[in-house]
């Protein structure tokens, strides 16, 4: 019985090994081309990859210089927004309000949970002041309102 179970073994392991072989020709030189191509394509990758992340590496630069910026003059009383400027270009209170409060960093969220609004009134208020004051976006906006004399 041990020796049909030896016999057994080795045959299968002869058959093994020849299907193995013909699987390893099969792939390896049946299909050399494309197996040299992936190499090959796999090279030129990681070659593109490592040159560009050593070409577009940041370098940072630390520039050190002294700003003077002029002491303001206390005013003699709080802010008052340039009314004339304000009916000129048709700004109600209310996007007042909201540009002030932009000016302020809150977000849509937290102007109306502020003002007690939905945030789409907000968003409608905002776009409306926006487009009077010719900005497209809250930075715009805030700054051009300085400009004018809208916003302190």
């Amino acid at each position: 019985m041990k020796r049909h179970a030896l016999i057994f073994g080795l045959v299968g392991g002869l058959l093994i090994a020849t299907l193995q072989f013909t699987e390893y020709r099969f792939v390896v030189i049946e299909h050399s081309v494309e197996l040299y191509g992936a190499l090959v394509a796999i090279l030129f990758a990681a070659f593109g990859i490592w040159l560009g992340l050593r070409i577009t590496r940041r370098r940072e630069t630390i520039v050190v210089r002294e700003v003077l910026v002029p002491a303001s003059t206390p005013s003699a009383g709080p802010f008052a927004p340039n009314t004339a400027r304000q009916h000129s270009l048709g700004i109600t209170a209310r996007e007042l309000e909201i540009l002030t409060l932009v000016a302020r960093g809150l977000s849509n969220r937290e102007i109306a949970t502020h003002l007690f609004v939905s945030e789409n009134t907000v968003k409608t208020h905002c776009a409306r002041a926006f487009d009077k004051l010719g900005a497209a976006r809250r930075t715009q906006a805030v700054q051009r309102g300085k400009e004018l004399g809208l916003l302190p």
